[in-house]
């Protein structure tokens, strides 16, 4: 039989950086708390948790390297929401975002977990940020306790 390998879900003493744009705040907000939720669920003490709010969306990678390099953080969150306007800005920031946030990981060797919401209208953000469908943040925090097991494990 092959071996099988397997993430926990339990943050218990893992470290966590969150990385959170101010910018569209009514989401962002949203999208911490559902972050915030995960890790203390599956076993993350509060003291092992640093939230970092920056400017806007595409100011999120700048600081996500600074923490994934910093060695003291097992995993660094990404959230915020970019919501499409009447300009291609949306395209250009939510591409240069996504691949930055995936460089990032794949140099620091830890989780760099991209919950960014990219949505066209504003009741889309609102949606994913824990009304229809459930919350991203959360989400994003389960994906990075999962990966630091994973991560363990291999």
């Amino acid at each position: 039989m092959a071996r099988t390998i397997q993430g926990k879900l339990d943050a218990r003493g893992s470290r966590f950086a969150i990385v959170i744009s101010r910018f569209n705040s009514l989401i962002s907000e949203r999208l911490l708390s559902g972050a915030l939720d995960a890790l203390e669920r599956h076993g993350a003490s509060p003291d092992d948790i640093t939230v970092v709010w920056v400017p806007g969306s595409f100011e999120i990678p700048t600081i996500a390297k600074k923490l994934a390099l910093s060695q003291k953080y097992d995993a660094v969150v990404c959230l915020g929401a970019l919501i499409r306007g009447e300009t291609p800005h949306f395209d250009h920031l939510s591409s240069a975002v996504t691949k930055e946030l995936g460089q990032i990981g794949l140099e620091a060797g830890i989780p760099v977990i991209n919950g960014v919401l990219t949505c066209n209208t504003m009741e889309q953000a609102v949606d994913r940020a824990g009304l229809k469908t459930g919350n991203k943040g959360f989400d994003a925090s389960m994906a990075a306790i999962e990966m630091i097991e994973l991560i363990k494990q291999l």
